[in-house]
């Protein structure tokens, strides 16, 4: 018999963290859940106190942290949104735990400090969003100084529907779909990957 894996979901309120509850409830047997966290939804968050009884809660960004360092957590579910989740990543990574994050923020604004912790996507750290657990997979098994470019597709926002003929002349200005501003950063993050790729 395998022994279940136990999960910190900081961000349970929201979609992800709902829908990692999910596979949790399908999967008893291999997950269980000790600790559950939300910025700000104190009824629902209660409602999945009552749900997972002996789960710890906690509500609000400082108290994240603490569940973030559970002694109990095996593996911790990054689900909150923004950069509110860089405080928490940190210490779970700092107090040695797995990580899986779903939220590209934390990477935008503080990838040099989580790669420094953990060496890049592996063990340790789990994208668990779309895009980047879509490029994490296609990567994996690759030699990465054999990767000169990844493309990524999408399939919504801003550009949903421009032409493909068009596209070569967008420009960051364009991307008024964002919900947070991209343009420097973006800009930024394309320089620095193209010097330090490995």
């Amino acid at each position: 018999m395998t022994v279940p894996t136990r999960l910190a979901v900081l961000g349970a309120t929201g979609s992800i963290g709902r829908q990692a509850l999910d596979v949790v409830r399908a999967n008893p047997d291999r997950l269980r859940v000790v600790a559950l966290g939300a910025n700000r939804n104190a009824d629902e968050l209660g409602a999945l106190a009552v749900e997972f009884p002996t789960a710890r809660t906690a509500l609000g960004t400082n108290a994240l942290v603490a569940l973030a360092t559970d002694p109990d957590a095996d593996l911790v579910l990054i689900a909150t949104p923004g950069v509110a989740a860089l405080r928490a990543t940190i210490a779970a990574l700092e107090d040695g735990k797995r990580v899986a994050l779903a939220n590209k923020e934390v990477l935008v604004a503080a990838g040099h400090l989580i790669r420094r912790l953990v060496g890049g996507a592996g063990e340790r750290l789990r994208p668990v969003d779309s895009e980047h657990n879509g490029l994490w997979q296609c990567l994996v098994g690759e030699r990465l100084e054999r990767v000169r470019r990844v493309a990524l597709t999408a399939s919504g926002g801003a550009f949903r529907d421009v032409p493909l003929e068009a596209l070569p002349g967008v420009t960051p200005c364009r991307t008024s779909g964002s919900t947070w501003s991209t343009t420097r950063r973006a800009s930024y993050m394309r320089s620095s990957n193209t010097s330090t790729a490995a």
